[in-house]
Formats: structure tokens, C-alpha cells, sequence
């Protein structure tokens, strides 16, 4: 494969000018002038025109520079070290997700968890091979950019829209769990008991204040490289978190009593055997379940490994970046997510069994409300999905740019205006939303299959020529079978979903 041959690349670098908004930070000044190498190949002559003006001074910045790093791609050399791109894409993966992973389990039994896990793992990475196997095919390092090659601007809509739902289906989940968990610390920090409707006790303000206080600063940085030393903090405060419900699983009786206000005294009562002797039925793990909320578990878990469009833009800011050293990163990223995923899934589960909610802190106030460690995890998962809805809303705001200014360079009016619009849209669906499982259940069910399995597939097979690979080859058959595996799961997922919703059975509402 020819991944890396300069003829083949150098053609639709300019594709990349306004679809990267990450990297080295420029000056204002500067933004322009180092954005290409010339155009060898013509590809897209109609996106060149914004940088063709600048090319002497495009030039002499890439002097002395290894040819064959850097002008491929981008108007920048990447900077970002092995293990720092690790946290970024970990980062990615690692949602608010984990939060109802417990649930899931609970759902599905431990071990269709298990299996269903590794599936939606191992297929993770199979995607992010297959992009990266694109990217050096056709020297493109955006999502969208890889639908228009494949399809013109079609394509290109399809991924902006499918990254643009994703990505706010993640943003409305984390700030739901604001909304939900911020005036739960408040109210035990400030211990009140009966709240009577104190204003900074109101969930929906203060989303509406941390949106504007902390994520709307965030959101306006240029480059997403900015960002990257809040995702080592959060990974670690989700470190925390595991730690901790590893920890809690051993000193919480079962079965729970809720408000258990002198839980020093049933400490040691972890035995799960009532007088007789014998074990508590509701105190025995079940290996497989299958009920209505399983319909719910696919989609959670397909949604807790997606990071597709964070891939390309990671992969831009690699030091001394290949196919081979940005697929060892993303297969570290999601050992590392797969296995916090697991343990968190599995001792949540096995502190509350059947008595788990849709989302796990919310089980853990039942018990105490007043748990100081709890409390610390409360705000430290807080800390987590707040730092991570500046990161996710760069490739929405990317993908907006690509479908609607595909050639306009970069405009401070316009990159504050569309992070004003999402975060307003966000807000008021968070405000309005029912439950975290119907953001999660849908927005998992329709565009994660599009992003993980449809798309990099379909462009697979559109871009790789036919000369090179038969349809008959392996790679071809494989990815045919991808996008197979993609349309049957969107279509079973939906399908459970609206059956559920239908027969009147869904207790979703229990996500409170």
C-alpha cells in the first residue's frame, strides 16, 4: 500500500486547511501564510485558492524540514509526544458512558457484558485501522474530508451530520450529568435536607452557569492542542472514580437499605446471607439477562467507544506521525478505556445488583448522601465531563465549517458564533431532555454505527481503486462485511428501542 508516497498525498493537502482546527498555534498572522505545499495533483483545485496566494512563505516555513513528515497533510509539524496522544484519544473515548455501564451490566448479565464489550472493542479498532489505512491512501486527515473524496459533497454532509449528532449526544450527556449531580454536592456540601427550591440548587441554572463560566472560554481556543493538558486531569479524576467504586463494593452491605445513615455499623455486613444462612437471591450476580432495557445496551456500549472523529485530528499532531504508530495509540487508548470500563461495569454492578440505576452516583446517594467520598467522586467525574465538552465541540464546530464554509479561512466572528449556537442548542435540549438513556439509546443507535462501522467502510471501498483491490480481496470483503455488521446493528437497536418505547414497558424514566 502506498501510503506515504508524496505524489499520491501532497494533491489534497488544501482539503485539510479548514478541516484541522487543531495543532502548533499560529498567530493570527501567521495562519495563512504556512498552510500548504503546493498542489501537485490538482485534486481539489476549488479549495486551493486561499492558500495558493501565500505559497512562497508556505514554502520556506516547510524548508529544511523532512519532506515526507510533514507537507502530506498539514500546514503545521506535529508536536504531540506517544504517551500525551494516548491521554487525547483516551480522552475521547471516555465519556459519560461509564457512568451507565453498571446498568448495562446489570442488563445484560456479566458475561454477554463481557463478550458484547470485547466485540464493540476489537470492531473500535478494526474502524480506526481502516481510516488510517484511507488517510495514507489519499493524504486526508478529517472526517469529512475522506466523504467527499468518497462521495463529493454528499458524502461530506453525511459525516458532518453523523459527527455533529454524535458529538452532541456526547455534550448533552456530560452536561445531563451536570444538571443532575451538581446540585446534588451542593446540597451535601451545604447539608439541606428538603430543599425548598433554592435557585442555586436548580439543576438547569447551573448547567446554564458552568456552560458559560468554564466550557464557553474553553470552547473559544483556537486549536484543540490547547486543550490537551485537561485530558490527563480528567482521565485521572475517572481513575478516581474507578478506585472508588472498587472500594465502596467492599464496604457496602446487600442487600443496601437506603439511607443507611450509620453505615459504620454495617460495614463488615458484606456476607449477603440473610439469618438462615443462605445467600440473598437479589445478591447473586446473573452471567446472562435478557429483559427490555438489554435493547438500551448495545447502543450504550457502542456509543462508550466512539472517538472516530477525534482519530484524524490526533493522528495530525503526532510527532513524526505513521499508520503504525497512530494505531498502536488508539489500540492503547481503548485497551486502557476497555479495561476502566469493565471493572467500573462490574463492581458497580456488584455493590447494587438488580437496585443499579441508569446512572451509578445517583445509587450511591441512596445509601448515604452525605458520603465524603462519595461526594469527591461526584465532584471529580464533574471536573471530568465539564473539561471534556470543550473537546468534543471542536469537531462539531469543524464539521459545521467544513459543510456550510467549506472555503472560508479561519474567522474569529464565525468560530465564536457557532460555539454560541451549540452550547445555546445543548442547554435547552438538556433542559428539556426526558432521560440520559434516550440521548444515549438514539443518538447510539443511529450515528455511532455510521461512524464506527458504515461510513469508513463505504469509503473504503469508494476510494481504494478497484485496479489495486478487486472486490474479491480480503480487505474489500471485510469491509463489505463492516458495513453489514454496521446496518444490522443500527436497524436491531432501533428496532428494540421502539419496541420498548411502544409496549408501554420502558422504565428509561428511572434515569431521574
Amino acid at each position: 500500500m502506498s501510503e506515504d508516497k508524496p505524489a499520491d498525498t501532497a494533491e489534497t493537502a488544501p482539503a485539510e486547511v479548514n478541516a484541522i482546527p487543531n495543532g502548533k498555534g499560529h498567530d493570527p498572522g501567521e495562519e495563512i501564510s504556512a498552510k500548504t505545499p503546493p498542489a501537485e495533483g490538482g485534486g481539489n483545485p476549488h479549495r486551493t485558492e486561499n492558500a495558493e496566494a501565500n505559497l512562497p512563505e508556505g514554502q520556506e516555513f516547510l524548508s529544511g524540514v523532512d519532506d515526507k513528515k510533514t507537507t502530506h497533510f498539514t500546514d503545521f509539524e506535529g508536536k504531540t509526544s506517544f504517551g500525551m496522544s494516548v491521554f487525547n484519544l483516551g480522552n475521547a473515548i471516555m465519556g459519560s458512558g461509564i457512568l451507565g455501564l453498571a446498568y448495562a451490566m446489570a442488563n445484560t448479565g456479566v458475561v454477554l457484558f463481557l463478550v458484547l464489550l470485547t466485540v464493540v472493542a476489537v470492531l473500535s479498532s478494526y474502524s480506526i485501522h481502516i481510516l488510517l489505512k484511507l488517510s495514507g491512501i489519499v493524504g486526508i486527515r478529517a472526517y469529512e474530508q475522506l466523504g467527499y473524496r468518497a462521495f463529493g459533497t454528499a458524502g461530506k454532509m453525511a459525516a458532518g451530520i453523523a459527527i455533529t449528532l454524535q458529538n452532541i449526544g456526547a455534550m448533552s450527556s456530560y452536561l445531563y450529568i451536570v444538571k443532575y449531580e451538581f446540585p446534588l454536592v451542593i446540597q451535601a456540601f451545604l447539608r439541606v435536607d428538603k430543599p425548598a427550591g433554592e435557585w442555586y440548587l436548580n439543576g438547569n441554572y447551573l448547567v446554564m452557569i458552568v456552560s458559560v463560566a468554564v466550557i464557553f472560554p474553553l470552547a473559544l481556543m483556537k486549536q484543540l492542542g490547547y486543550l490537551g493538558y485537561t485530558s490527563g486531569f480528567s482521565l485521572s479524576c475517572m481513575v478516581f472514580f474507578l478506585i472508588s467504586v472498587i472500594y465502596k463494593k467492599f464496604n457496602t452491605p446487600c442487600p443496601f437499605s437506603d439511607f443507611a445513615f450509620n453505615s459504620t455499623a454495617s460495614m463488615l455486613n458484606v456476607s449477603a446471607m440473610d439469618p438462615g444462612g443462605d445467600p440473598d437471591p437479589s445478591c447473586i450476580p446473573k452471567m446472562a439477562n435478557l429483559n427490555s432495557q438489554t435493547a438500551y445496551t448495545i447502543p450504550i456500549l457502542a456509543f462508550a467507544f466512539v472517538c472516530h472523529p477525534e482519530v484524524l485530528p490526533i493522528y495530525t499532531e503526532l510527532r513524526n506521525p505513521t499508520k503504525k504508530k497512530m494505531q498502536h495509540v488508539a489500540n492503547i487508548s481503548i485497551a486502557v478505556m476497555y479495561c476502566m470500563y469493565f471493572l467500573a461495569a462490574l463492581f458497580g454492578y456488584l455493590t447494587f445488583y438488580g437496585e443499579v440505576e441508569a446512572e451509578l452516583l445517583h445509587t450511591y446517594s441512596r445509601i448515604d448522601p452525605y458520603d465524603t467520598l462519595i461526594l469527591c467522586v461526584r465532584v471529580a467525574v464533574l471536573t471530568a465531563v465539564t473539561l471534556t465538552v470543550p473537546i468534543v465541540l471542536f469537531p462539531v464546530r469543524r464539521a459545521i465549517n467544513q459543510m456550510a464554509f467549506p472555503n472560508k479561512t479561519f474567522n474569529w466572528p464565525r468560530h465564536i458564533a457557532i460555539a454560541v449556537v451549540l452550547l445555546t442548542f445543548i442547554n435547552l435540549l438538556v433542559i428539556f431532555a426526558p432521560n440520559i438513556l434516550g440521548i444515549f439509546g438514539i443518538i447510539g443507535a443511529t450515528s455511532a454505527p455510521c461512524l464506527i462501522f458504515i461510513f469508513p467502510a463505504v469509503f473504503y471501498l469508494r476510494i481504494v481503486p478497484k485496479e489495486e483491490e478487486p472486490m474479491t480481496s480480503f480487505p474489500k470483503v471485510m469491509a463489505v462485511c463492516f458495513a453489514t455488521i454496521g446496518v444490522l446493528f443500527m436497524i436491531m437497536s432501533l428496532s428494540f428501542i421502539i419496541l420498548d418505547w411502544t409496549s408501554g414497558s420502558s422504565n428509561a424514566s428511572s434515569g431521574h
